[in-house]
């Protein structure tokens, strides 16, 4: 099955309304949670058009890199610890417009310039986290953390 949208094609909202609702169809009923990360990170960064989108999962009070698709990651994160952590710890969205202006950002890329990480909550804990980075300065806003969320809301049960 291809799901597919042009990085170059409409405007983010229509984008993600795009995700939100071939999403159900991509997954089905597959009950596999590694299988539906890796379909949704795909469907995200080639609609985008992302340099990087993945998850990390908490194990073992850190998290752990889980399907991605861009350059080689990180491997784990310490709690609290850059982006990633400092959502996890918060347990709120965090839009970054230039990460290097960011306190204890972990550059795991230097081509990242801007980043969103959404956690994503399985009763009221942190599960996982969906990180964004782009090579633009500024490239994520407050749309982007609106749609992400809903769209981690809706995600979550499939992991």
């Amino acid at each position: 099955m291809e799901i597919k949208i042009s990085p170059e094609q409409g405007a983010k909202n229509d984008k993600y309304q795009f995700i939100l609702q071939h999403l159900p169809a991509l997954i089905g009923s597959e009950t596999d949670a590694v299988a539906n990360m890796a379909n949704l990170v795909a469907l995200l960064k080639e609609s985008f058009g992302f340099f990087w989108v993945g998850f990390y999962i908490v194990k073992d009070n850190q998290l752990v890199l889980g399907p991605f698709q861009g350059p080689v990651a990180c491997t784990r994160i310490a709690f609290g610890k850059g982006v990633c952590g400092g959502a996890w710890a918060q347990k709120k969205t965090l839009v970054v417009e230039d990460v290097h202006q960011f306190p204890g950002h972990i550059a795991c890329s230097e081509h990242s310039k801007s980043e969103v990480v959404v956690p994503v909550f399985r009763n009221g804990e942190v599960i996982a986290v969906l990180d964004i980075d782009s090579q633009e300065f500024a490239t994520f806003d407050s749309e982007d953390a609106v749609h992400l969320e809903k769209l981690m809301e809706w995600f979550a049960p499939y992991m």
